[in-house]
């Protein structure tokens, strides 16, 4: 028996169409761009605030159907020891299976004993807590089976993109392998993720001065183990190819954030992009209280918009340096 008049029935019907009209219609515009977060340095957190970068990660999860994937630039630990690799990993388990993520590893993740920082490419405790497997978009590493070098493929909308990671100063044979990776997927936009790239100034990361990879111990390796830094980086791989579009580092300290746009050999332009909130940057509190980047793309308006914000404090950085957008942005 039907206990509601016709008229009601046809009344809330219309109501549940205009819903369904309405929502579909906001899936619709949502999907003309897409978001994802870049983490700059963690290693202040995991060895003095764990609850600082544990508030992050589980911020990332209870924001899963927002983000398409979160990136890390490397120095997820301050000493390279166990005590800090499992409160890395602790936080990288809050969003597995929630948000997919990728990491690019920093001289503070690699060396020969606890405290010494890129002495040598022994990457061992990053490989022991983290395994290719624990990322479920990577489709290849390098070296295979290890998680020092990570190409990671996400599919959002009607694009394709890639994830480059790249460990602390790429080694010669890295970038060939990088170059391998981008040839061989021309139609897909890259990004890419090094620890060391841009300094505090938006000039590449080269010349003479302590920050450089080849300043560390591992600038004893030559020929294919040889480092390089950004300025090598972007001359060996990056200005080659027009499907580059995004660089995100950390690593250096001073003011910690740096902004530069270089046009490649096809007339493409890069953006490239240096942030670090950690202990040592100037006004820098706890660690770089939680704040972390958002990256809005929007290949419809032609825009790439970058937000800072704390979901320690809840609050947003408004300075131009830390809230700016690219405009007349080209991607695949």
């Amino acid at each position: 028996m039907n206990r509601f008049p016709t008229y009601f029935n046809k009344k809330w019907s219309l109501v549940f169409l205009l819903f369904v009209f309405a929502s579909t219609g906001c899936v619709r515009a949502q999907e003309h761009f897409f978001e994802f977060v870049v983490l700059p340095d963690t290693q202040t957190y995991v060895e003095e605030f764990p609850e600082i970068y544990l508030h992050q990660m589980q911020w990332l999860a209870n924001n899963k159907d927002r983000f398409s994937f979160v990136l890390h630039v490397g120095d997820i630990t301050q000493n390279n020891n166990g005590k800090e690799w499992d409160i890395a990993k602790k936080g990288f388990n809050t969003i597995d299976g929630k948000v997919p993520y990728s990491f690019a590893l920093g001289n503070h993740d690699m060396g020969s004993v606890s405290g010494k920082f890129a002495d040598t490419r022994n990457t061992s405790l990053a490989n022991a807590f983290f395994s290719v497997n624990d990322f479920p978009n990577v489709i290849t590493s390098f070296p295979e089976g290890k998680v020092d070098n990570l190409l990671s493929e996400f599919t959002i909308g009607n694009q394709k993109w890639m994830v480059l990671s790249l460990e602390f100063g790429p080694r010669n044979k890295t970038i060939a392998w990088a170059n391998e990776m981008v040839a061989k997927y021309p139609e897909h936009n890259f990004i890419l993720v090094t620890h060391a790239h841009i300094y505090e100034d938006s000039t590449l990361h080269d010349g003479e001065d302590w920050w450089l990879p080849e300043n560390y111990g591992i600038g004893k390796d030559t020929d294919e183990e040889a480092p390089n830094n950004g300025g090598q980086l972007w001359e060996k791989l990056i200005k080659k190819y027009d499907n580059i579009s995004m660089v995100f580092s950390g690593h250096i300290l001073k003011t910690g954030v740096g902004t530069l746009v270089s046009e490649g050999e096809k007339g493409n332009k890069v953006y490239q992009m240096l942030a670090n909130y950690q202990k040592g940057v100037e006004g820098s509190e706890n660690g770089g209280n939680g704040f972390l980047r958002i990256i809005k793309v929007d290949p419809e308006n032609q825009k790439i918009e970058v937000k800072t914000y704390s979901p320690w404090l809840d609050e947003f950085m408004e300075e131009k340096e830390h809230d700016f957008t690219f405009e007349n942005i080209q991607l695949k």
